[in-house]
């Protein structure tokens, strides 16, 4: 029996980006540096593979700093921490080496500016998120008013309507987030904006070749993890792009191949955080199973590259 033939459209840029890629060679050099254990607060980056990785290399995932001994080194994740975080770990003399997306550090600079201008900051970002709660712990309490959805802005109180700034989780729909900039802005009209859109060049890019993807697609599946923001992102991408079916995956296992039946073409993309090793496992599964034809949908060229910490490109 021969195998139905298949469009398999794969997305580029897709998976890893640059933050990632530096967060996890924080870890690896870590380890190299110090050796096991080395402690990370937070998974360094949200994919189960990629920390199950760094585990067994001899990489302890805690949530909380006070679940560190004092005496090894601890990696605060590429998401960002309160400031509250690095204080305390000084205050406990810890080595500590912090492995925040440079892109995540830019808000958090922007957040301070806008704080020392007299401005409230309004956060558009998601409750709970590593990356939000970071971002809001970089200001006193009270300093930083989050919302989620155009519907939120209806409801903010804030101390001065004249004196007011926003900033941005940087895994957000780019779509989305104008929603909720348009309400902020009709609202606010004199609420300062970022100089450059917080969202990052790589949730921007991947969104947009999913966008370019989904019409040509039956089908369409995002590999990457539940907890990652820009992953699941991409999933309401391409389905608000067009594409009828859109689905996000861990691995080749997690796909559901009755829902599948029939298809002539699918597209493949994967969130930030995503390896290739996934992605590969994923194709290599339709290829078992399809007579399959690869189309690379090309919307972006990545060069991006953030050196790691000085502390760890210095010999021992």
């Amino acid at each position: 029996m021969t195998n139905a033939p298949l469009t398999l459209y794969l997305a580029a840029p897709r998976g890893f980006c640059a933050g990632v890629d530096r967060a996890i060679k924080i870890v690896e050099l870590a380890l190299e540096k110090w050796g096991a254990p080395v402690y990370v607060r937070h998974e360094i980056v949200h994919n189960k593979f990629v920390v199950d990785a760094l585990r067994e290399q001899g990489a302890v995932f805690v949530e909380e700093l006070d679940e560190c001994p004092g005496d090894r080194p601890v990696i605060f994740s590429a998401h960002g921490v309160p400031k509250s975080v690095p204080a305390s770990a000084a205050k406990r003399e810890m080595v500590f080496v912090d492995a925040t997306c440079p892109l995540v550090s830019k808000v958090h600079i922007e957040a301070e500016r806008h704080h020392a201008n007299g401005l409230q900051l309004v956060m558009i970002g998601h409750e709970g998120h590593p990356e939000t709660v970071g971002t809001m712990g970089q200001l006193p309490e009270g300093e930083v008013l989050l919302v989620e959805e155009p519907s939120d802005v209806a409801d903010l109180r804030v101390r001065d309507e004249s004196k007011l700034a926003f900033v941005t989780q940087t895994t957000l729909s780019v779509d989305d987030t104008a929603d909720v900039v348009a309400a902020l802005q009709a609202r606010f009209p004199s609420i300062q904006g970022p100089h450059k859109e917080d969202i990052c060049y790589a949730t921007t890019n991947r969104q947009e070749s999913v966008k370019a993807m989904a019409a040509k697609t039956d089908a369409m599946l995002v590999v990457g993890a539940p907890n990652s923001s820009n992953s699941r992102r991409l999933v309401e991408v391409g389905a608000k792009a067009g594409c009828s079916y859109a689905q996000l995956v861990q691995r080749a296992r997690d796909i559901d191949w009755r829902a599948l039946e029939g298809i002539k073409s699918i597209g493949i993309t994967a969130g930030a955080s995503a390896p290739d090793v996934l992605i590969t496992e994923v194709i290599d599964a339709f290829r078992a199973r399809y007579d399959v034809t690869v189309e690379v949908v090309e919307t972006a060229k990545e060069n991006v590259e953030f050196k790691v910490p000085r502390v760890l490109r210095a010999p021992t």
